[in-house]
């Protein structure tokens, strides 16, 4: 399955801090569960990636619905 693949996965994605300083990203779907934690540097990295990549989908969307 790539990026541009449609799917009918359902999941459930929680994000926070630990205890431990770390930020988790963490995913539960049906029989799984993700735990993945991240250092703030790399978790700030992945938050510019997420807005970067919302508004590339954003300004697709704007010009489907032309």
């Amino acid at each position: 399955m790539s990026i541009n693949s449609q799917s009918n996965v359902e999941a459930n994605l929680s994000i926070g801090p630990t205890t431990l300083g770390m930020v988790r990203i963490y995913i539960e779907g049906k029989n799984i569960s993700i735990p993945l934690d991240f250092d703030p540097e790399e978790a700030l990295e992945i938050a510019e990636e997420l807005k970067a990549a919302s508004l590339i989908a954003k300004g697709m969307d704007k010009k489907k619905n032309k």
